[in-house]
């Protein structure tokens, strides 16, 4: 029986990865740069050498790895291709077993980088107890993974889950990274946050810390709990659009949980405190009885999701 197996997350500036037992235990892990040159064609042979070398000095046989599971940005089919472009790599429509087996023998399951942190979640962190979940995370963009009777929810082209891209606002003047305007992620990514503070701001003298230095997502929510009453007022509209935009969520695949993770959500419970309560109020009453929790495994939530791959019954 295999003994092992690598998870790897691989990421625009570092690739992570991991070394877990088949129980989940995470032994070991380590990064390497992500060598974007060249569109790219570096990275899966560097992540192959990286992983052949962590076996060497492991004395662990081929046979002995279960496989390696890795996290892109980007859609990722059923056979775990890359399909259509990786910006922030330079790959573009990429074979990714076929590759990385091209310099080592054991199998290898891929799949989008958002949707493995929330199966990473769902398998060894915060979502552990619950078979159906969203995973949620708040940085600089909104990232989402939806996870339905243990399994992630990939859709037809790999694009399930992006919840940060729901149109939840009509007349924004301002456009959204992927080219649309109006959506969850505008106002609830740490630059979300950062924008509904400065318009805030602008709208009347009324004193607050903000005022005193830059503005961040960690300056609201340090300014919320210090009692101030212009972050009080962010907080609130951040709430009811990430409660509003996850009702609609909840209307779609009815989880038992959602899983707050990211930056943001370094806020903590506060920041539960202002989401949940939207939810309730715009929600399908079948659907209020979803919990709110923070995630727990934070930036290692790629490489246990990426393990789970190939080591969960459900990967």
């Amino acid at each position: 029986m295999s003994k092992y197996a690598f998870g790897v997350d691989v990421g625009g500036t570092t690739v992570k990865l991991g070394l877990f037992s088949a129980e989940g235990a995470l032994l070991d892990k380590w990064e390497i740069p992500s060598v974007t040159e060249n569109d790219g064609a570096a990275i899966l042979p560097d992540v192959a050498k990286s992983i052949t070398e962590k076996m060497e000095e492991k004395g662990l046989k081929e046979e002995e790895v279960a496989g390696i599971g890795i996290g892109v940005p980007g859609s990722v089919d059923q056979d775990s291709r890359l399909i259509g472009r990786a910006v922030n790599l330079g790959w573009d429509s990429i074979d990714i077993p076929k590759t990385l087996n091209a310099y080592i023998k054991v199998p290898v399951k891929a799949a989008n980088d958002a949707n493995v942190a929330a199966f990473g979640e769902q398998w060894q962190g915060g979502g552990k107890k619950y078979k159906n979940m969203v995973a949620v995370t708040l940085g600089t963009g909104v990232g989402g993974g939806i996870i339905v009777d243990g399994r992630i929810l990939t859709g037809a082209t790999g694009a399930g889950g992006e919840i940060g891209h729901l149109h939840l606002q009509d007349g924004e003047s301002e456009f959204c990274n992927c080219g649309n305007r109006g959506c969850l992620e505008q106002y609830t990514s740490a630059t979300g946050i950062v924008r509904l503070a400065r318009r805030r701001l602008a709208e009347d003298g009324k004193p607050s810390v903000l005022r005193e230095g830059e503005v961040t997502a960690k300056a609201v929510f340090d300014a919320v709990k210090a009692g101030d009453d212009v972050a009080i007022e962010v907080a609130e509209r951040f709430g009811d659009h990430l409660g509003k935009g996850l009702a609609i969520v909840a209307a779609v695949v009815n989880p038992e949980a959602f899983v707050i993770g990211g930056g943001v959500s370094k806020a903590g419970e506060i920041l539960l405190n202002f989401v949940e309560p939207n939810f309730q109020k715009y929600a399908f009453p079948q659907c209020r009885g979803a919990k709110f929790v923070l995630a727990r495994l934070g930036n290692d939530a790629g490489i246990y999701g990426a393990a789970a791959l190939v080591l969960s019954e459900n990967g």
